[in-house]
């Protein structure tokens, strides 16, 4: 006896799902949740400096932190920041820019030569130069800063700008990473193509390497860049003369000023100040995203 057809269920095979890869990635709600604390923890202190530089020296102390309050303040305070002390802040940007200008893109040349003739070309001792390297790399900046002041005094560059330029031009993890780069991102091949062809090592690094090199270049450069805005211990060791004060030891001395007798608390500028000062690394950052991403994703797979 035959079952009827109405109980007869037809079942198709299920159709195997696609595998996740990057256009169709899996979904996680635990790391969705832990990456929304982690940009709320990021973007909180960037909201509290933008909306209390929007507060007068009054309302600072008589407000809640988070939240507007009182007349909307902003541009009043970027033109009193910009104007006080006859423009004092303006010249430490203009002493930041230098310092960023020679010191980080001397410190990225120098990593962009020195990592790419490590990468490609062999000779006595790099092995040792390996391991000088990496012991570099994990001294803080603060160990040295101090040696590195005695040094200078010796040779009387301090309170100079040659004092925060020079010790800039180091950057041994700069040198790393594009030693690293270099020995994934430039076939051999290629240079020995190029050098069969007649080239020279010069036309071959600048026509062949170099733009081979550039997300590595770009990452090394953001990562100094913001170490040279960010230095605070070493100019403030180095530098006394406040003409060549960067915005860092600048922002500081205003804020110190009001623990001084008759000293005038300024606040609402240093706040205001900060907020501005901040604003050049996150153009940057947001311009050369793509190169900074490219260049750090390069070499984690290998053909």
């Amino acid at each position: 006896m035959g079952t009827p057809a109405s109980a007869v269920r037809l079942r198709t095979p299920r159709r195997p799902r696609p595998p996740h890869s990057v256009n169709r990635p899996r979904r996680s709600l635990t790391l969705t949740l832990l990456t929304g604390l982690v940009l709320v923890y990021t973007l909180i202190p960037l909201v509290w400096l933008f909306i209390n530089a929007t507060k007068t020296q009054g309302s600072l102390f008589d407000s809640f932190g988070l939240w507007f309050s009182g007349d909307f303040a902003l541009w009043d305070n970027i033109g009193k920041t910009l104007s006080y002390n006859d423009g004092a802040f303006v010249r430490w940007l203009l002493n930041t820019l230098l310092y960023v200008v020679a010191g980080a893109g001397g410190a990225t040349l120098l990593a962009v030569l020195g990592g790419y003739a490590l990468a490609k070309f062999t000779f006595p001792g790099k092995r040792g130069v390996f391991a000088v390297i990496i012991g570099a790399v994990a001294v803080p900046g603060t160990a040295l800063a101090i040696p590195t002041f005695l040094m200078f005094s010796q040779m009387g560059l301090t309170n100079t700008p040659w004092a925060v330029i020079i010790p800039s031009l180091i950057s041994p993890f700069g040198l790393y990473l594009m030693w690293v780069f270099a020995s994934e991102a430039i076939p051999t091949e290629l240079l020995e193509a190029a050098r069969i062809d007649g080239s020279s090592e010069i036309g071959t690094f600048f026509r062949v390497s170099l733009p081979l090199l550039a997300p590595g270049i770009v990452t090394v450069l953001l990562f100094t860049m913001v170490a040279t805005w960010n230095n605070y211990f070493l100019p403030l060791i180095m530098i006394k003369d406040p003409d060549w004060y960067p915005l860092t030891v600048g922002l500081n001395s205003w804020k110190d000023q009001a623990a001084t007798a008759g000293g005038e608390a300024i606040f609402n500028l240093v706040i205001t100040g900060s907020l501005l000062t901040i604003i050049p690394l996150v153009i940057a950052f947001l311009l050369l995203q793509r190169y900074w991403q490219s260049g750090l994703s390069a070499g984690s797979v290998k053909e």
